[in-house]
């Protein structure tokens, strides 16, 4: 019985928020009913205000990390967050080449909710060219989109465009968030399928302040998903009602940017919507 029970990781960077980052994304697989574990890639200083600092890790830290994860876990679905620049990005590259983590989720988080820039100019090349062949699912906001795609996006024929276009960077799957278009009345998602098929995902936008960690709870969700053998449809479909529900049924924390609710219930147990 040894492996048995589902297991994820996250390969990103800390918040001392509490709101996003590896923190959100273990109470994200916690709440869905995955064993969580982590390679930490930065350390920040953070709040709901934003970032006061960050250190990356060594790329030798990293190697360690992943290697004793290898040796004695059996990871069903990992993803990536918060990279910092070339060094760390070419660093997990390495590491995922090197071992099998199961289904990879690339979310290309390049600025905080506060403003702060949180991967280097000169490693978004990186991330183009190095790391999203291997992913099985990309999951860009519009800024995020706009910059792997090189292309602006003002229209949701612009989102589809931008689909296809990072596709045929040799993605699997990509799931474009809608969630920027300022006066829109829903939050609609763009997903495009490996077999071609495609769909929008729509939700009614909440008034709230409160999205800090929007990004990393929807990508650890689909994470824990996979990690439990859900198809990537069914994976996308239930993050994308989990972090509507973490939303919807908020809590008041910090003066900022507040965080999600991650204990927030989405009907039926863990493994039904």
């Amino acid at each position: 019985m040894t492996n048995n029970f589902p297991q994820a990781l996250t390969i990103a960077g800390t918040d001392s928020g509490g709101g996003a980052g590896i923190a959100a994304d273990f109470k994200t697989m916690q709440e869905r009913g995955v064993f969580a574990t982590m390679v930490v890639v930065a350390v920040t200083a953070q709040n709901t205000l934003g970032v006061q600092d960050a250190l990356p890790m060594p790329p030798k830290l990293i190697d360690e990390q992943c290697a004793s994860l290898a040796a004695d876990l059996k990871i069903r679905a990992c993803k990536t967050g918060m990279l910092a620049d070339p060094t760390r990005v070419t660093a997990v590259v390495k590491n995922l080449q090197k071992y099998d983590f199961g289904p990879v989720t690339v979310d290309p988080v390049m600025i905080a909710k506060g403003g702060a820039k949180l991967l280097s100019d000169d490693a978004i090349a990186t991330v183009r060219d190095q790391l999203l062949p291997l992913a099985s699912l990309v999951t860009p906001n519009l800024p995020e989109a706009e910059e792997l795609a090189g292309m602006k996006i003002q229209t949701e024929a612009d989102m589809i465009t931008v689909g296809k276009l990072l596709q045929g960077m040799g993605v699997k799957n990509v799931l474009v968030k809608g969630g920027h278009f300022a006066s829109a009345d829903e939050a609609n998602d763009f997903v495009l399928l490996e077999n071609g098929h495609n769909f929008w995902l729509t939700a009614k936008r909440i008034p709230t302040h409160n999205t800090h960690g929007t990004g990393d709870t929807i990508s650890a969700c689909i994470t824990a998903e996979l990690a439990k053998g859900k198809s990537m449809e069914e994976a996308i479909r239930i993050g994308k009602v989990y972090v509507e529900a973490t939303i919807k049924d908020g809590i008041n924390v910090g003066h900022g940017h507040g965080p999600l609710n991650h204990w927030a219930q989405i009907g039926g147990d863990q493994d039904e919507i």
